[in-house]
């Protein structure tokens, strides 16, 4: 406070600058177009893809293991026809998943845009499932449908459980 006064009252001073203006140099800022755009390293690079593993690893295993509770409650209030119908779909969404995972994971390096190949998984069972008369068609979309019910409770799991990082 007191050195905020006295830099006020020798302001009027010619040639005074404050202290702390005078001890850091004034460097001029190069605009934002020179800049040079900052490269991740190897260890970062390699931390993300880890991390990334790890996520797709836990989607994947949420999903399986979601479709495998589900099978028993399925079988016991409907029917095994039933059952296996959901199973059959649970399976084809967790396939549709790895697909997509990987079509992700290749998205930097070889691919410019996620491909729509992975569809052709659901289109192949709905097909399937119409055309052969031991399946239901609502448990196989159903069950095709449970990657994503996966996919929610491992996010909502890890956000709880993770530590903050605030």
């Amino acid at each position: 406070m007191i050195s905020l006064a006295l830099a006020c009252s020798k302001a009027s001073e010619p040639n005074f600058l404050p202290v702390d203006l005078l001890d850091s140099p004034v460097q001029p800022s190069s605009p934002s177009s020179e800049r040079e755009p900052v490269e991740p390293t190897i260890s970062q690079a390699s931390g993300a893809m880890e991390e990334y593993y790890q996520f797709k690893n836990g989607l994947i295993i949420a999903s399986s293991v979601i479709a495998g509770l589900l099978f028993g409650p399925v079988w016991w209030i409907y029917s095994l026809k039933v059952a296996s119908s959901y199973l059959l779909g649970a399976a084809a969404g967790v396939l549709y998943l790895r697909i997509l995972a990987k079509n992700v994971e290749q998205l930097g390096t070889e691919n410019t845009q996620v491909g729509k190949g992975q569809l052709g998984v659901f289109v192949l069972l709905i097909i399937f499932a119409t055309k052969w008369d031991q399946l239901e068609v609502l448990p196989v979309f159903l069950g095709f449908l449970t990657y994503k019910v996966g996919i929610l409770i491992f996010v909502l799991w890890t956000a709880v459980l993770s530590p903050s990082t605030t």
